[in-house]
C-alpha cells in the first residue's frame, strides 16, 4: 500500500505540473477569456478516455495501475475545479455571455474530447 501512495503522489506531482505548464503555455494569448484551463480540462478528458479504453479493452492495464494514472496523473492533471471558480468570476463580472460559451463549451469539449480518447484507446 505505501509503494502504491508513492506512485499515486509521483504522478500527481507529474500531473499537477504538467498542468501548471499546459495551461501557462496556452494562457500566454493575455486573454482574460480561460483558454488555458480549457485546453487543459479537454485534453485531460482525452487522455483519462484514451487510458481508460486501452486499459481495460486493448492492453488490460493491473487495476492498481490504472489508478495511478487516472487517480494520480489524470486527477491532478485536470483543473474542475478551477474551471468552476473562473465561471464563478465570469459571473460574477457579469459577464454572462463569456460565462454560458465557458460552461457549455467546456463541457462539450470534455465530453467530446473523452470519447475521442476512448476511441482512441480502443483503435490503439
Amino acid at each position: 500500500m505505501g509503494q502504491k501512495l508513492l506512485w499515486l503522489a509521483a504522478a500527481g506531482a507529474l500531473g499537477t505540473i504538467s498542468r501548471y505548464a499546459l495551461a501557462g503555455l496556452v494562457q500566454r494569448a493575455g486573454s482574460s477569456f480561460p483558454w488555458g484551463t480549457l485546453a487543459v480540462n479537454g485534453l485531460g478528458c482525452l487522455a483519462f478516455g484514451a487510458i481508460w479504453a486501452a486499459g481495460s479493452e486493448r492492453f488490460a492495464l493491473s487495476a492498481e495501475l490504472r489508478t495511478i494514472l487516472l487517480v494520480g496523473f489524470v486527477g491532478a492533471f485536470t483543473t474542475f475545479s478551477t474551471a468552476i471558480a473562473e465561471f464563478g468570476q465570469l459571473v460574477l463580472d457579469a459577464e454572462w455571455l463569456r460565462a454560458t460559451v465557458f460552461l457549455v463549451g467546456g463541457n462539450a469539449v470534455g465530453v467530446a474530447a473523452f470519447f475521442a480518447g476512448s476511441a482512441l484507446g480502443r483503435w490503439i
